[in-house]
């Protein structure tokens, strides 16, 4: 069994958004486990992603759908492809029990995306609820809220 610490979980954060930043796509959708979801919600505080309207819940098959997308060399929404950087405040962790191997940080960052001539630039917190599977953690599902969620947005391409 493998103990994880403050450090290394703060690591694994930092890396995944390094892997989003960088277009490593499929060695994020790596970090994921399965049944793992990525939920955007469209109202403050809002506490369920099933009974009420959200801004983005993907499954693994969405999230795989996403990525084969901004692979895809005959996306031409995607000439040129969009970029994005994260700016992380460290993360806190919220949940650090590695007797069961559940795991969670809450992370607020800034978010920019940006395709040609148009940005966005997104203040947001992340909370991820990792889990450790065969002695290395994996992302059971990540929860993104938008600082202005009720704000009408243009495309996301990418996932902050």
């Amino acid at each position: 069994m493998t103990d994880f610490t403050n450090s290394q979980i703060i690591d694994f954060i930092y890396a995944e958004a390094r892997m989003l930043d960088e277009g490593r796509y499929d060695e994020w959708l790596a970090l994921w486990l399965e049944d793992g979801h990525y939920w955007m919600p469209l109202d403050y505080q809002q506490d369920d992603p099933h009974l009420t309207t959200s801004l983005m819940y993907e499954d693994m098959f969405m999230l795989k759908l996403r990525v084969r997308r901004l692979n895809g060399a005959r996306t031409y929404s995607q000439k040129p492809k969009s970029r994005c950087s994260h700016v992380i405040q460290r993360p806190f962790i919220d949940l650090l029990d590695n007797t069961a191997g559940l795991y969670q940080t809450n992370t607020s960052m800034h978010y920019v995306e940006t395709r040609l001539d148009d940005q966005i630039l997104l203040a947001l917190t992340a909370t991820h609820d990792l889990k450790r599977v065969d002695g290395k953690l994996r992302i059971a599902n990540k929860r993104v809220d938008l600082l202005n969620c009720d704000a009408a947005f243009g495309n996301i391409q990418l996932l902050p």
